[in-house]
């Protein structure tokens, strides 16, 4: 047979009423027991009847077990309240923050020109010299800028002459160099400079011989002469 779900309020009559707190008592304080040797743990359970009597089971000492759970109950509120406190502090510095959020979203807006007309006399002249601060400030920041771009295009500019100068030298040498590797089957390198040299001999004896030929001046038709 199999039994019904049973409603959970209050059994009205009184004898069914103790009936049924005597059978669900012996069967709490028997999964008590079980549950304190199945799992080794420490179990305290106390039932006041309506009448007022007491029915309770423990695994070991009750008052120890009692004291127990008080010194934990303790810390538990112990931490309760320093966590409350904890959270108040944070709302605290919450709220702060937000005000001080506010004031330099009210100070930006000045600084950009944006409601002014609360604004004292004293208040704009203190925007106007943090203004004038704020550009000096950013001019010499850009003027500093710019002489280190100047400065790397300087150093940038010396590299590329240097560069340039070497690629000029190797240039000049390349045709010395390969007129030299024509000239080896005719005797190398020195083969090349004797008719280098024999070349400028021959050309300073032609020079030589051009300057004793005798020149003269006639005047009149050409004639032949002989020497």
């Amino acid at each position: 047979m199999v039994r019904g779900k049973i409603e959970m309020k209050r059994i009205e009559n009184v004898t069914s009423r103790q009936v049924t707190f005597s059978k669900r008592r012996n069967g709490l304080l028997k999964k008590a027991y079980e549950l304190s040797v199945l799992c080794d743990a420490e179990v305290a359970v106390i039932i006041f009847s309506q009448k007022g009597r007491i029915h309770e089971f423990s695994s070991t000492d009750m008052q120890q077990t009692l004291k127990r759970y008080h010194k934990h109950a303790k810390a538990v509120q112990t931490n309760t309240f320093e966590v409350e406190q904890y959270m108040q502090q944070l709302m605290h510095e919450s709220a702060k923050m937000a005000k001080q959020i506010e004031i330099l979203e009210a100070s930006q807006r000045r600084l950009l020109g944006h409601d002014l007309d609360s604004c004292s006399a004293q208040e704009l002249n203190q925007i106007s010299d943090q203004l004038e601060r704020s550009l000096r400030n950013v001019r010499e920041r850009k003027a500093h800028v710019f002489m280190e771009q100047i400065q790397q295009l300087k150093a940038k500019g010396r590299l590329l002459l240097e560069e340039n100068a070497k690629l000029h030298i190797e240039c000049c040498a390349r045709p010395l160099q390969q007129h030299l590797v024509e000239e080896k089957g005719g005797g190398g390198a020195d083969a090349f400079y004797n008719r280098m040299n024999s070349s400028q001999s021959s050309s300073s004896q032609t020079i030589s011989n051009s300057d004793q030929l005798e020149t003269r001046l006639f005047i009149g038709p050409p004639v032949m002469r002989c020497e």
